[in-house]
């Protein structure tokens, strides 16, 4: 359970970061969305972990990758908005969150348009 600290850091980070990757996929990726679903940030608030969802889903891979590569620009992004709140900004680690794939495979299973081998 996250303490309410961290929550706070996470919520500030979540706003953050999606207004910067907002502008950033308008600029490299037009035709792209990308959201920040979540942002855990560990207790000693030294780590936070970005899960990031990217419609189209055919690009995602190569766009986490361009965003791995681009954690330093992000990073200092996040530094100068949290600023006033944070002393040290934290290491990020972007994960895809794949929830919206998962659901997608579950709807069309139970429509029988999956590869479902009972019916």
């Amino acid at each position: 359970m996250d303490s309410n600290r961290q929550q706070k850091v996470g919520k500030l980070f979540q706003e953050e970061l999606a207004e910067a990757f907002r502008k950033w996929a308008v600029e490299f990726y037009p035709g792209n969305l990308i959201s920040v679903t979540e942002v855990k940030v560990s207790p000693d608030l030294g780590v936070a972990k970005i899960y990031l969802s990217i419609f189209p889903n055919d690009k995602k891979d190569d766009i986490l990758k361009e965003i791995i590569t681009q954690t330093p620009t992000f990073r200092g992004i996040l530094s100068r908005g949290a600023s006033k709140q944070m002393r040290i900004t934290p290491e990020l680690i972007f994960k895809l969150d794949n929830t919206l794939d998962e659901i997608d495979k579950i709807d069309r299973a139970l429509q029988g348009k999956g590869n479902n081998p009972i019916l």
